[in-house]
């Protein structure tokens, strides 16, 4: 079985894949029933009943007691879920992440100007290592005081977390494109630019979209300690707020909530990866 060829079975291969999930989940139930056959109000570890009614809450709940209105049980369900404190928080961090996430995409464009005309390495490179060392979430109180509490400083935080190792990647790969296929782009007549982004950059943007992937969760780490330090709405700082409470009834869906979007979002990327660059077969 534990050989190098061996091929699991496709049923297998659905019992090894699910057998972790089910055992983690097992546990926690298990440990929850005897914490609660101990204490009937431990909040610690939330019952399955708990989870659900602390979940449909945040769904169907203001995220606000100022905002509950006298018909607010006589509001279509629609209405309900956009006033949600789910709907409000999951939007307010969808937002800083996708602007993060699109701000990265410059960053490829540096690496491989970087990586393709030498003046351009050597003014950045030396810069860029340098910040790639610097401790991303100790520059956090310097960024609150330049930007402010505003949104700015926590995309800010982002970029600066994760953009230089994007840089970096773009740059080694664009290294890494074999010298000959340059050469082979100018006998053919190319220019500096078609060589750049009709020769390497074709061959380096899969492999660097796959790195953005990867970095999905280091972009919703800086994102939620922006949030949880200084902000008034946002996934982050509803667990936080809840953490005061003892509200495990709805951060352990949270948690699950954000785990669910990023692999959505992974997904979505890999799919439109797929897509573009059949070629391309890395996992």
């Amino acid at each position: 079985m534990l050989q190098i060829h061996a091929q699991p079975g496709r049923v297998t291969v659905q019992v090894l894949s699910w057998f972790l999930f089910a055992v983690g989940l097992a546990a926690y139930f298990w440990i929850s029933t005897a914490r609660h056959h101990e204490n009937a109000d431990d909040r610690v570890t939330p019952t399955l009943v708990q989870m659900g009614k602390g979940f449909t809450d945040a769904i169907l709940k203001p995220a606000e007691e100022d905002e509950l209105t006298a018909d607010a049980d006589t509001q279509p369900l629609f209405t309900k879920i956009r006033n949600s404190m789910l709907w409000k928080d999951t939007a307010a961090t969808g937002r800083r992440f996708a602007i993060s996430l699109a701000l990265l995409f410059p960053a490829v464009l540096l690496g491989l100007h970087m990586g393709m005309f030498p003046y351009v390495g050597t003014f950045f490179l030396r810069f860029v290592l340098f910040f790639d060392k610097i401790v991303a979430l100790s520059l956090l109180p310097i960024l609150f005081i330049a930007f402010g509490i505003d949104e700015l400083a926590k995309v800010m935080l982002i970029v600066i977390g994760v953009a230089p190792t994007i840089i970096l990647d773009a740059f080694n790969l664009t290294r890494g494109v074999p010298r000959e296929q340059v050469v082979k782009g100018f006998t053919l007549g190319a220019g500096d630019f078609s060589v750049t982004y009709r020769i390497v950059f074709k061959q380096i943007f899969p492999r660097v979209l796959n790195s953005i992937r990867l970095n999905l969760k280091a972009i919703m780490l800086f994102l939620f300690a922006g949030e949880m330090i200084a902000s008034s709405d946002g996934l982050a700082y509803r667990i936080a707020l809840l953490r005061r409470h003892m509200g495990m009834d709805t951060i352990i869906p949270y948690v699950l909530w954000v785990a669910l979007l990023l692999f959505l979002v992974d997904l979505g990327m890999r799919v439109l990866n797929r897509r573009l660059h059949p070629w391309f077969q890395e996992a």
